[in-house]
């Protein structure tokens, strides 16, 4: 069992990394842990490593819906949002859950990682399915908010995929990632 979650962790992981790549140098080392984690289930269902391999490049994003979380720290009736890297634009803190993680967990490490802050997920306040909220992404996202509270005093840095922070008002937000643009007046609602 630990061996056959070991090799699905590799997969999933190996998925995302060729679904979102931007080195074409990384395609090469994705492909190797891919093929790896086919070889594990090999050994483990005694099935041929291609036709498993051909299963796992059938299934990258298309199958199944995928779940992100985010997180809204307020602060005097604003919310924190964080300037993304890629497309310059603002957004609430989260990302896609990983294997394994639960999504209040995704919700903590995103936070962490794009701002720095540690908080505690109190609770959920909205799933927005991505089909019902105008997404143009070709997958299906589940995107669930919680309301995070900080363990201590906010002093926010920047991560590798954050270029600025701020908190905003309703009469204030900048100009909002896609997605974002619906679900975070929604949240200050």
């Amino acid at each position: 069992m630990i061996l056959s979650g070991a090799a699905d962790e590799l997969r999933a992981i190996a998925c995302l990394g060729l679904r979102f790549l931007e080195n074409p140098y990384d395609r090469e080392r994705y492909e190797h842990i891919l093929n790896a984690s086919a070889r594990m289930i090999d050994v483990l269902e005694d099935r041929s490593s291609s036709e498993i391999l051909s299963q796992f490049q059938d299934n990258l994003l298309h199958v199944s819906p995928l779940a992100g979380a985010e997180a809204a720290v307020f602060q005097d009736g604003k919310v924190l949002l964080i300037q993304r890297s890629d497309n310059q634009l603002w957004a609430l803190p989260g990302g896609l859950a990983e294997v394994g993680e639960t999504l209040v967990e995704a919700a903590q490490r995103e936070l962490r990682e794009e701002t720095g802050i540690h908080a505690q997920m109190t609770q959920p306040l909205v799933v927005f399915v991505s089909r019902l909220w105008q997404s143009k992404s070709k997958a299906q996202l589940y995107h669930v908010i919680f309301l995070a509270e900080p363990d201590g005093e906010v002093s926010p840095s920047f991560g590798l995929e954050t270029v600025d922070i701020g908190f905003f008002d309703a009469d204030h937000l900048p100009e909002l990632a896609p997605g974002h643009h619906l679900r975070v007046p929604f949240c200050l609602k």
